[in-house]
């Protein structure tokens, strides 16, 4: 059976490194190398990279190879502009639209972020699915990575 896919927003490999945050994404990390879970990201999260501190970029190189990084394409810009004029985020957030829509486009049903304001909270979730929707894309759930290593623990539980 293969592993669930998890979009993974810049945010995610920047709290690898972030002393709030670093525990649980590196626990999502150690459940990636031990098979539990595939990593996708965009080429939205590798032009982000550019701004990030030495060892983010580093973390971002070993864990995404440039050929397992989802496109720009007609279709997930398209689907990013749907998401700004439907009001779901404001248009000075393109670059999260853009990571949404990548992930949507690029099949994945989970995306991962520690950006609560703009996309991990049920509001912003509940906006982007109706816009999927209406837009024949399936529903999209946007997770912090604690919902997921939590997961894990009581799954191993059973």
């Amino acid at each position: 059976m293969n592993p669930p896919v998890l979009y993974l927003d810049t945010s995610v490999m920047g709290g690898y490194f972030d002393s709030e945050w670093q525990e649980p994404t590196q626990e999502l990390w150690r459940q990636w190398r031990a098979g539990r879970w595939r990593f996708r990201t965009s080429i939205v999260a590798a032009a982000e990279m550019a701004r990030a501190p030495e060892p983010v970029r580093e973390l971002f190189r070993a864990t995404f190879p440039p050929s397992e990084l989802l496109a720009s394409n007609e279709e997930s810009e398209s689907l990013a502009r749907l998401y700004l004029d439907a009001g779901v985020l404001p248009r000075k957030c393109s670059d999260d639209a853009r990571h949404v829509a990548a992930c949507v486009a690029g099949g994945c049903l989970v995306l991962v972020s520690w950006n609560f304001r703009h996309l991990a909270n049920v509001r912003r979730e509940a906006g982007f699915n109706a816009v999927n929707v209406l837009n024949g894309y399936g529903s999209l759930r946007i997770v912090s990575p604690l919902e997921l290593i939590y997961e894990q623990e009581d799954a191993e539980e059973l």
